[in-house]
């Protein structure tokens, strides 16, 4: 299944797009929109070229995971669009969620999978595990993007 190009712009928003190599909110070292891993280190600095390129390398990746975790079930590009964005903001949906996979498999028109959407919106900043009003607004807008709601 193909990430749609409202989702993919949606998602760099949300992400926002730094050049130079900085802490979140949650004390990840983060780069462009998003990335993370060994790569990015204190001060690196990109081009916004470089920035596209490895939103894109690390879209596709997510893409790949989530799609066979999903396999056989009925996803609509919605749902699908929504369950790649949120696994692209937390990481493994088997490991972070698993009650939202669980939930999916079952039905994906649950109602209840908005809950479990909502419940991603926590960061631990110095310490403290807190909910981030800008991770409470997005999960929102996943869920929304999930069911149709767009």
């Amino acid at each position: 299944m193909q990430l749609s190009t409202a989702i993919k712009k949606k998602i760099k928003a949300w992400e926002g797009c730094r050049l130079i190599a900085y802490r979140c909110p949650a004390g990840v070292l983060t780069i462009g929109y998003g990335h993370t891993g060994k790569d990015v280190t204190l001060g690196k600095k990109i081009t916004q070229a470089e920035a596209d390129a490895l939103f894109d390398t690390d879209i596709t990746k997510f893409a790949a995971t989530v799609a066979p975790t999903f396999a056989g079930v009925q996803l609509n590009g919605n749902q699908f669009d929504a369950l790649v964005s949120l696994s692209y903001n937390i990481g493994s949906l088997n490991v972070k969620s698993p009650t939202l996979v669980r939930k999916v498999k079952a039905d994906p028109n649950d109602p209840t999978i908005r809950a479990e959407f909502m419940k991603h919106v926590n960061a631990r900043v110095n310490g403290v595990l807190k909910p981030l009003p800008g991770l409470m607004k997005r999960r929102a807008a996943e869920a929304d993007h999930y069911f149709g709601k767009i």
